[in-house]
């Protein structure tokens, strides 16, 4: 079993490129921060700090092309110290900024929602195991269409979304190879690398992700 943890935040922008970008506190990689983006015209692309999270990522995930450069990122309250998954404050706004390759983007992030509230009433070791997520996979569909918590990771092997808190994204500022993407936009359409897209309206989630191998 594989687990990452730390954060997803999800955004689209007016000139149709939509963004996830994965901020990884812990995971069998060490830390590190990726992004998956599919620009107007469906090209899906993965921007990764090193050959080995491209590598693994690209296993799991479908792109069209893939970029590996040194990402500068942080996720932090103003002042303060890195907000930790499950433990972040839960009115103090967080700003999330990413930089490499050909993005620069700085995202402020909201307090938590009424849904991200609610999740942290859920014991934690509940909230990441992958029988609770197979069992509530379809009501997470209902609530955040195009979402999913259980689905396939490629090559046999399982992977589940643990969810732990959402805050909105109120703003957004970010450029792609030096020109600017517009505001902040829905995430529409969704994005297509996994089995799972993000929500419509742009969030951010602290997350437990599990992969579970293939059987044998």
């Amino acid at each position: 079993m594989e687990r990452f943890t730390g954060f997803i935040a999800g955004l689209g922008t007016s000139a149709g490129r939509r963004l996830v970008v994965g901020h990884w506190m812990d995971s069998p990689l060490g830390a590190f921060t990726d992004v998956m983006t599919e620009d107007r015209d469906g090209l899906r692309t993965l921007l990764a700090p090193h050959r080995a999270v491209a590598d693994y990522v690209s296993a799991t995930y479908r792109f069209d092309d893939v970029v590996v450069a040194p990402l500068d990122a942080s996720l932090s309250p103003a002042g303060e110290r890195s907000a930790e998954p499950g433990n972040e404050p839960g009115t103090a706004a967080l700003v999330l900024r990413v930089s490499g390759g050909p993005l620069e983007l700085r995202a402020d992030l909201g307090p938590l929602t009424a849904l991200g509230w609610m999740l942290q009433l859920v014991p934690a070791r509940m909230a990441v195991h992958p029988a609770w997520l197979t069992a509530v996979n379809r009501a997470a569909g209902i609530l955040l269409p195009g979402v999913a918590t259980a689905g396939s990771a490629g090559g046999g092997r399982r992977e589940y979304y643990g969810v732990r808190s959402i805050r909105g994204v109120e703003r957004a500022a970010a450029s792609w190879d030096g020109a600017g993407l517009g505001p902040l936009a829905p995430v529409d359409p969704p994005v297509r690398f996994g089995f799972s897209s993000v929500p419509r309206t742009p969030q951010a989630v602290a997350v437990t992700t599990t992969i579970l191998p293939a059987r044998r």
